[in-house]
């Protein structure tokens, strides 16, 4: 993917994405695969992970990824947001669900996802813990990057603590949803068509079990964090979960996945 910079981003018309490059952020990969599947054109635009880019916060307010910018509106930042811009430009397919309580289902369990306490979220705070935990942490130059981080999403001993009591309630909840969905006959997490909420846990599930490198390169720290589950969570993890997010990727998602 070719990305420019912040400062050609801001003179530019139509939309632009922020992401943070060489990482499948599972954020910024869900924007990009909302995007893909509405055949919504964008204009990448760079993103480091664990820096703050004086030229990003000063044309959009906003220092992290990803980040949808349409035209002079400003700059959508959450799940939620970038999903309704989306359903904005391009109406159909739509990847809202039309019957009332299939729709607040799809929220609901893209909230268990993708919102604050949810999964990315506290698998994120289980990733910072091995810099943040070691000595002399709150002062050693190289680990900045994982100090903006921690930040960002307010990390806390008692918070990761608790991470994976809420992961493990995440993957019940998603495992007993696919049995239900399954038992009715469909394909999909919730109704008979795919919504955001299948493509939130497919590009999710990486920061679980990634794909295969050469679906979904990446640097092998990251990967090796990524996978690092522990007994625990790896027990929990509904294989079947995992299935779905290849089918997913298979019919509807880009692959390779371009970084």
């Amino acid at each position: 993917m070719k990305y420019i910079e912040p400062s050609e981003a801001k003179t530019l018309p139509g939309l632009r994405l922020v992401l943070t490059t060489g990482v499948p952020g599972p954020w910024g990969e869900a924007a990009k695969s909302i995007f893909h599947v509405k055949g919504i054109r964008y204009t990448p635009v760079r993103q480091t992970g664990g820096e703050i880019d004086p030229n990003l916060i000063a044309w959009t307010g906003h220092a992290n990824a990803p980040q949808a910018v349409l035209d002079d509106e400003p700059a959508r930042t959450g799940w939620h947001e970038i999903l309704m811009l989306a359903e904005r430009l391009v109406p159909e397919p739509s990847l809202i669900p039309s019957r009332p309580r299939d729709r607040a289902l799809m929220f609901g369990l893209a909230h268990e996802i993708c919102s604050q306490d949810g999964l990315g979220w506290n698998r994120r705070l289980q990733l910072l813990a091995p810099m943040l935990t070691q000595p002399g942490a709150d002062s050693n130059p190289a680990l900045e990057p994982g100090r903006v981080l921690a930040n960002r999403y307010g990390w806390s001993r008692e918070d990761w603590q608790r991470a994976e009591r809420r992961l493990l309630e995440i993957f019940a909840l998603f495992s007993e949803q696919l049995a239900s969905q399954r038992a009715a006959g469909r394909d999909y997490l919730v109704g008979d068509a795919l919504s955001a909420v299948d493509i939130y846990w497919s590009t999710f599930a990486a920061m679980l079990r990634p794909l295969p490198h050469e679906l979904c390169p990446m640097p092998d720290m990251l990967r090796a964090a990524y996978g690092g589950l522990s007994p625990t969570l790896a027990k929990a993890l509904d294989p079947g979960l995992l299935e779905h997010r290849d089918r997913i990727y298979e019919r509807h998602l880009q692959l390779p996945i371009d970084l």
